[in-house]
């Protein structure tokens, strides 16, 4: 049996131990570390929001931030900027049965606990049981950086790299000279914040609100993110000019051998050349030569430029688990039929159809 505490989100520093020994027995993800998780808790996070610890004879097996998704079901802590869901059990513990019963200790009578953005490298994907129901989420992609760049870019298409480097020859005729820097300082964050926001919020994401700029919630939260893990090593941030102009910049953490690619911008007056290609291959060919990085991950949904440059792809799943077993039934059916059910789908905030009920 699981004893589940529920403390507030405010209270998440009194794990952090827990919780990273959790992490480090289920691959040791960067973006599920204790400081990535205080961070969008920080910038992010609610009064609604908790942290709760499920222990057995005294020891944590399974812990999750959680909060109230809608009346009659409740999630995950799921920020965009968080592309994991903040769910871990112990080796060889049943997430099925872990999250049914902390399911059954949530305030009210949910009917639902949504585990989302769950990564099958992470977290093998269970199979459908009585409360229990999977659905996909996005595609995602990843690079591995064995065998060399050399090896790696050959086997890209023949048009990206004729286009890249066509792009190169005809910059250099017109006297700008493309520039990589590598910022990993703890005092260089700020400035690429600045940087990246000014690239972006002149870009198509300002008339969405999802721009990142220095002075808003977004930019706050990535430069403590970057901050905090430039302090250890483990961030790094690719930023390129021409000449003296920045025209591209792309934040990343790392850990565990990975390198995770968060965001990317760049500048898109820049009609005849493309920044974000031009810095993406000159940042590879670091990575790939650095012997601490053994994947790439971009943890974010596959677009066409991604079919270009990674070698694998995936699917991220989410989770139900459901307080009785024909509940899940009913809500299986609704959505095979689409007729109209008490357990309505909701859209999530990314778009997806997500493990909400109305």
């Amino acid at each position: 049996m699981i004893v589940w505490e529920l403390v507030p989100g405010t209270h998440f520093a009194d794990v952090y131990e827990a919780w990273d020994a959790l992490n480090r027995v289920n691959g040791g993800s960067a973006l599920l570390e204790s400081r990535f998780v205080a961070a969008l808790l920080r910038h992010f996070g609610t009064k609604q929001v908790f942290a709760a610890l499920g222990t057995r004879g005294g020891a944590v097996i399974a812990m999750a931030l959680v909060q109230r998704g809608s009346r009659l079901a409740w999630t995950t802590f799921q920020p965009d900027q968080a592309p994991l869901g903040t769910w871990q059990c112990s080796a060889g513990i049943d997430p099925g049965p872990a999250a049914h019963s902390l399911l059954k200790h949530l305030p009210g009578i949910p009917l639902l606990f949504g585990i989302m953005h769950q990564d099958p490298n992470l977290a093998p994907r269970p199979a459908d049981a009585p409360i229990l129901r999977t659905l996909d989420y996005i595609q995602t992609a990843r690079v591995r950086t064995a065998g060399g760049f050399d090896a790696y870019w050959a086997a890209r298409g023949k048009n990206l790299r004729h286009n890249l480097k066509r792009q190169r020859n005809r910059l250099e005729r017109e006297g700008l000279i493309p520039r990589l820097e590598v910022l990993t300082a703890p005092g260089d964050m700020a400035g690429v914040i600045a940087d990246y926001g000014r690239l972006e919020g002149a870009g198509w994401k300002t008339g969405g609100g999802t721009a990142v700029t220095a002075d808003n919630r977004q930019g706050a939260f990535y430069r403590t993110l970057l901050e905090t893990f430039a302090a250890s090593g483990d961030a790094v941030a690719y930023r390129l000019s021409y000449n003296d102009r920045v025209v591209a910049c792309d934040l990343c953490i790392r850990g565990n051998g990975i390198l995770n690619w968060l965001k990317t911008t760049y500048d898109e007056s820049q009609t005849t050349s493309s920044p974000a290609g031009l810095l993406r291959q000159d940042a590879f060919r670091l990575a790939f030569a650095d012997p601490a990085t053994r994947l790439i991950e971009f943890y974010g949904p596959v677009m066409d430029w991604h079919t270009k440059w990674a070698q694998e792809f995936r699917t991220l799943y989410h989770t139900n688990i459901y307080r009785w077993p024909w509940l899940a039934a009913l809500h299986q059916r609704g959505r095979r039929t689409e007729a109209p059910s008490p357990l309505a789908v909701t859209e999530s905030p990314d778009g997806q159809s997500g493990p909400h009920l109305v």
